[in-house]
């Protein structure tokens, strides 16, 4: 399973790539919007530089022919650029056109398996089911997870399953289980993963026993 940090800071992005630990980056509109003071174009392609795998640039078109002159635009940055898209009708179709242009694209803010079979079916290099928000509703995001998985393993797609919206460690490690291809999580998410009492314990105690033996 793939890594990808779902951060525009470059400080997050520095420091998993420092752990070896970033397969790729996905921002979005609120995302870039924390970080005053930059040219959007300028941080992708810094970002771009600092990772070899694939890195999520949105569009902010909501129209077919803006999405698809944005999305051309953002392809031009970098060669590892995915042009992430809105699960839309027309989203859809500049996937579709994107895709056999040879761009990869990203469609979020998928939230059915109905709407994941579309994606495929357009194209898309990755499909970003959104499980926190699920969650926040009342619903299993992670089962969605499984839905996606399941149905997509009946086909020959070359669509990813990217998880995201990921909250805490327990939805990276669901959707392992599961067998998802990515997971995006906010820098702090990966930091949890590798934190544990018990580790820390270990390490005083040996510390501790080494200073006692004066070796």
């Amino acid at each position: 399973m793939k890594f990808f940090i779902d951060s525009a800071n470059l400080d997050d992005v520095r420091k998993a790539v420092e752990l070896g630990m970033a397969d790729g980056v996905t921002t979005n509109p609120s995302l870039m919007a924390k970080e005053t003071g930059i040219s959007f174009h300028q941080q992708i392609a810094t970002i771009c530089g600092m990772v070899d795998g694939p890195v999520s640039a949105e569009v902010t078109a909501l129209d077919y022919a803006g999405m698809v002159k944005q999305g051309r635009e953002l392809a031009k940055i970098a060669a590892n650029v995915t042009v992430k898209l809105p699960l839309t009708p027309d989203g859809l179709r500049a996937c579709r056109v994107l895709a056999d242009e040879g761009t990869m694209v990203n469609v979020t803010l998928c939230f059915s398996a109905a709407q994941a079979i579309l994606g495929a079916k357009a194209g898309a290099s990755f499909i970003s089911p959104f499980v926190g928000r699920i969650d926040d509703v009342g619903e299993h995001g992670m089962s969605l997870i499984a839905e996606i998985v399941e149905i997509y393993s009946n086909y020959d797609w070359d669509t990813e399953v990217l998880v995201a919206s990921v909250r805490h460690p327990t939805h990276v490690l669901e959707a392992a289980r599961i067998g998802a291809d990515v997971v995006t999580m906010p820098f702090k998410v990966l930091e949890q993963m590798y934190k544990h009492p018990l580790t820390t314990i270990g390490i005083d105690q040996f510390m501790a026993d080494w200073k006692k033996s004066g070796l």
